[in-house]
């Protein structure tokens, strides 16, 4: 993979940008039901943190889908294909985070395909709560991010 999405919850300010941006850049409608990130709030630690597609390297979506309209790119990223795709919404259920979508307006399912590179939400995070990081810096700063959250949350 070429690189991947990297959450900072401490920098998050609910401002909801990356839904607006990621709904925009995929359906052309400012509508956070429609984004591929959600911004989750937890109250009793006073914290927000963005979710989207962690690009599983065992990826229970791809594995459920009957036609194979979930695959790995060239890029390893999973990507959703509505061609193949049933609307059977079983990879809807099988996303451990909820990270798969299901849109009333497009009639489809739909998932985070990194925007090709250039991710909307990374892009237009005005704190820096989300970035995309080479692949060779994804698991030392996921460490750190995961080890401050947990850090966090033990404080609250």
């Amino acid at each position: 993979m070429t690189g991947q999405l990297v959450i900072d919850p401490k920098r998050c300010v609910a401002c909801r940008t990356c839904e607006l941006m990621c709904s925009f850049g995929h359906h052309d409608y400012f509508n956070p039901r429609l984004a591929c990130v959600s911004v989750f709030n937890y109250e009793y630690a006073a914290v927000t943190v963005p979710v989207m597609c962690l690009q599983c390297d065992e990826a229970s979506c791809a594995a459920v889908c009957p036609t194979g309209a979930l695959s790995r790119n060239a890029d390893g990223v999973v990507v959703h294909e509505d061609a193949k795709c049933i609307v059977c919404k079983m990879c809807v259920s099988a996303c451990p985070l909820g990270n798969i979508a299901y849109s009333p307006i497009t009639k489809n399912v739909f998932k985070c395909d990194l925007c090709g590179g250039e991710p909307k939400c990374a892009l237009f995070c005005p704190t820096g709560a989300i970035t995309f990081v080479e692949s060779d810096e994804v698991l030392a700063k996921k460490r750190a991010v995961a080890d401050n959250f947990k850090k966090t949350l033990e404080e609250a």
